[in-house]
């Protein structure tokens, strides 16, 4: 039995050699029981009396530090997982069970052949099955573990109390969903990640959170939005936080990129807490995996074929005949809205008017009237880089106009305005000394071509 320690060690790390000396046995079973003291959510009796003598009872929840019990297991399907059960009404209890530990198992029994990552797969012979695995982790999986567990375990409650219908209910306190991509070689991997940490410094932050959620921000929205980047010594986990929940990617075993959801209330995402409702929290997740992956692909790859190019550029027409103003680069008001632009990124549930305008006239340090903003937008559609939803006064971009609003930010915030600056004393000295070097070489051509004006002598 293992009782509460006092150093900041998780738990879970404490009993995993015996987890894995469990495993190498081949059947499930408890590897240790760990004892702790605790703060839990339970029930408090107060017992009142009136004048007369009359007594009444009267309960509230409230935190207690209590007894909880934590049972250790090696499950021959899911692996190492917990369940841990209070000592005190109305005894809440705590699951946790890792679904890639499950997809292993039955990917392993399947047939299907693998190579591990810690928390899923570095490479398999049949991807497809594989996913078709995944899929079919839901609330009937978890739930035929808990049972199975529930009828081996000591628990407070008896059989005779479930039968009078006294017994637990199963709710998501926190899901984590993970999108994995592996690559070649950890040199690969590495670069990549630093180029996409080095990204989120200047492209897109903190403001447009609530969106990559799908979910809007009011100002009846209470919890946290911000942007964190934690380093510890395995490298660098950029996390984004929306009230109770996060995404956040990082680099795993040093070799793939890991985009990961952590939901810790589903109410963030407008989904009900109870376990039958684990589909719709998965399919959200992964909605939102993908979208932070789609922008992550197109700030990685956005420079314009020439043709792209020329089409925003220069004035067209649209297939229906009608003008098409340019988006000329280096334009002032351009720059300012392809920069406040870049803040939309994550954008998938559109920008308004009036959030446009306000980033946009922050950037531009001018005047930048409501009729302004109006014609930019009919400019934006017209040329096909945002388009309206349907019934509402709303925007998004399209695939073109995150490409456009990468590339002319990209190009003008780090290559022409650190160029046209390389004489400052700030600029680096080879590149000042180059620089110099170049203006010798021309001014000797205008002194052999007698270009110069000629000066005066008194």
């Amino acid at each position: 039995m293992l009782a509460d320690t006092p150093w900041p060690e998780r738990k879970i790390d404490q009993v995993m050699p015996l987890i894995r000396k469990a495993a190498a046995t081949g059947r499930s079973q408890v590897v240790a029981v760990g004892v702790a003291q605790e703060f839990q959510r339970v029930f408090t009796g107060t017992k009142s009396a009136t004048g007369t003598g009359a007594v009444w009872f009267t309960y509230q929840r409230t935190e207690r530090r209590v007894t909880c019990y934590y049972f250790y297991l090696w499950d021959t399907d899911f692996g190492p997982a917990f369940i841990k059960v209070c000592a005190y009404f109305p005894y809440p209890g705590k699951i946790w069970i890792n679904g890639h530990e499950w997809a292993k198992r039955q990917a392993a029994q399947a047939g299907i052949g693998f190579r591990e990552l810690s928390n899923g797969f570095a490479a398999c012979d049949d991807p497809a099955a594989l996913q078709a695995i995944c899929d079919r982790f839901g609330p009937g999986t978890i739930a035929v573990f808990t049972e199975r567990w529930w009828a081996r375990l000591p628990l407070p409650f008896t059989p005779t109390d479930r039968a009078a219908g006294y017994w637990w209910d199963i709710a998501m306190r926190q899901v984590e969903v993970a999108k994995t991509i592996v690559f070649t070689t950890p040199r690969h991997a590495r670069a990549f990640f630093e180029a996409l940490t080095a990204d989120n410094l200047d492209i897109g932050r903190p403001d447009n959170m609530e969106i990559i959620f799908d979910r809007q921000i009011r100002s009846t929205t209470h919890g946290v939005f911000r942007t964190a980047i934690d380093r510890d010594n395995d490298g660098v986990v950029v996390n984004a936080f929306y009230r109770h929940s996060r995404i956040k990617y990082y680099l795993k075993d040093r070799r793939a990129l890991r985009i990961e959801t952590v939901i810790n209330d589903t109410y963030d995402l407008g989904v009900l807490r109870r376990l039958e409702h684990l589909d719709e929290i998965i399919a959200k997740t992964r909605d939102v995996n993908r979208r932070l992956l789609d922008t992550i692909r197109v700030g990685q790859g956005c420079v314009l074929a020439s043709p792209a190019l020329e089409r925003v550029a220069q004035p067209t027409l649209t297939e229906d005949g009608r003008r098409a103003p340019a988006l000329r680069f280096g334009d002032p008001r351009v720059m300012a809205l392809t920069g406040a632009l870049c803040l939309h990124l994550f954008a998938v549930t559109g920008v308004t008017n009036k959030r446009l305008r306000a980033l946009t006239a922050r950037l531009l340090g001018t005047t930048y009237t409501t009729s302004q903003m109006t014609y930019d937008l009919r400019r934006l559609r017209l040329n096909g880089l945002i388009t309206r939803v349907e019934h509402t006064h709303t925007y998004v971009l399209t695939p073109d106009g995150q490409r456009l609003a990468i590339f002319y930010t990209k190009l003008h915030n780090r290559l022409l305005r650190p160029l046209t600056a390389a004489d400052q004393p700030q600029a680096p000295p080879e590149l000042r000394h180059a620089l110099n070097t170049i203006d010798q070489h021309v001014q000797d051509y205008i002194t052999r071509a007698r270009l110069q004006k000629p000066s005066l002598k008194t």
